[in-house]
């Protein structure tokens, strides 16, 4: 049996969706559908990054624009469609960083930090979750993309692959490794304190 979380697509869905995707290419006009169904979390996507409303759906807009004019180039790779489009959107993101100058935006949630914890196995960073949320916001941009896929937007490795252009494994051993560092930081404080 299948277990699917609520954040994600089953293999059934990804295969109605592909359905979609080669209408589309075969007439943009059959975009729609697609373009329907994931232009809002692509949105909130970028807003949570730029933090600028405005830019954000100028960001959103010109991802949309390149998923229609390459998607000729879009193979099914056995994660959701939503993937390459995240991709994109991402490229989207840096280059407005890049270009512009501006200060990227982090959003940590209380909840997802608390699943980081649990994934720690260990019940005693409970109590630092505050310090936790500021160690998460001072990882390294590349640190904090594998963080927020995994735990602040719930993807499985291989979406969080596939969008970061990695494998699966190479994406687990990053995390884990983060997680780790993440957890010495919180023994060495806890040390101190005691």
């Amino acid at each position: 049996m299948e277990v699917v979380s609520k954040y994600h697509a089953t293999r059934e869905d990804m295969l109605q969706e592909q359905v979609l995707v080669e209408a589309a290419k075969q007439d943009p006009e059959k975009f729609r559908p697609l373009y329907d169904a994931y232009y809002e979390r692509i949105f909130r996507y970028v807003y949570q990054r730029v933090d600028d409303k405005e830019m954000a759906f100028d960001v959103t807009a010109q991802v949309f624009l390149k998923a229609i004019t390459n998607l000729h180039r879009y193979q099914f790779k056995g994660v959701p469609f939503a993937s390459w489009l995240y991709r994109i959107a991402q490229s989207e993101v840096y280059q407005l960083f890049r270009e512009q100058k501006a200060q990227r935006t982090v959003n940590i949630d209380t909840a997802s930090l608390r699943d980081m914890a649990d994934e720690m196995e260990d019940d005693q960073y409970g109590p630092y979750i505050d310090i936790l949320k500021t160690a998460v916001a001072d990882l390294e941009e590349e640190e904090m993309k594998l963080i927020e896929m995994r735990y602040f937007e719930k993807r499985p490795f291989k979406e969080i692959a596939e969008i970061l252009d990695m494998t699966e494994n190479n994406a687990k051993v990053k995390v884990y490794r983060i997680l780790e560092r993440l957890k010495k930081k919180l023994i060495d404080l806890n040390r101190r304190r005691a």
